[in-house]
């Protein structure tokens, strides 16, 4: 994070309005905010200051925003929230495989962008502007309850749901990170660290399980869903109580 106590956002959009929405937005939730209308101004803003994260669009003129996306994850770590007019989960996908943490299609609620850039600043290390420090609650998604704290599952018939300690932790790194594409090393790391081998399956086996456990059809999944080629996604909706 920049060096003051407020966190400093970077909006690269070529529409004016979709630039005011977002600004405003961040400003009057605590954030500083300058804007960038395409590639070339995003480059020259952040050769002059830091930023914490960075809003990018799809389709600007000139450079795009994937190119544009591919060189900041290759020259650092900033986190990169993606805005598109497209709704394709192909678009998306190369976008988070770009290395976007997050993505947002256009027309988008300025609150859930706001939740979006908190959650992806939280996600990065950074503490969300104005949110408290280590806040472990209940995840709540399609009628299941997963409680951070007590390490219990309940499904929506309210009955208490039994996992192994590995198994609680891979679905606590995909509720945490829900609609989110995650590769199999991801899941590895998030969950074992650098105690995690390259040819470690332990991932397979706690994932079969768990969709046994949650899922209707375990071989026709709604809730883990594979992302053929690129990892896996927790397809729902996930809300914290």
């Amino acid at each position: 994070m920049n060096m003051g106590d407020t966190p400093r956002i970077l909006v690269v959009d070529d529409a004016p309005e979709i630039r005011k929405i977002v600004s405003m937005t961040l400003v009057d939730n605590g954030f500083e905010v300058d804007t960038a209308n395409d590639g070339e101004e995003m480059l020259k803003a952040m050769n002059g200051r830091d930023f914490d994260l960075v809003v990018l669009d799809l389709v600007l003129p000139g450079e795009d925003g994937l190119s544009l996306c591919r060189r900041l994850r290759a020259a650092s770590s900033i986190p990169i929230v993606m805005l598109t007019g497209r709704g394709d989960d192909t678009d998306r996908i190369v976008g988070l495989e770009m290395g976007a943490d997050d993505y947002l299609v256009k027309p988008f609620n300025p609150r859930e962008l706001l939740a979006r850039v908190r959650a992806v600043l939280r996600r990065s290390g950074e503490q969300a502007f104005g949110e408290p420090e280590g806040k472990e609650g209940v995840l709540k998604f399609e009628g299941w309850n997963l409680d951070l704290v007590r390490r219990k599952l309940r499904s929506p018939e309210d009955k208490d749901i039994e996992l192994t300690a590995a198994e609680f932790d891979l679905l606590a790194v995909f509720a945490r990170r829900a609609k989110r594409v995650l590769s199999r090393d991801q899941l590895l790391d998030l969950t074992k660290g650098r105690n995690a081998s390259p040819f470690d399956r332990t991932i397979d086996v706690q994932l079969s399980r768990l969709r046994r456990k949650l899922e209707k059809d375990p071989r026709n999944p709604a809730l883990i869903k594979t992302v053929r080629g690129v990892g896996y996604i927790f397809a729902c909706d996930v809300v914290e109580l």
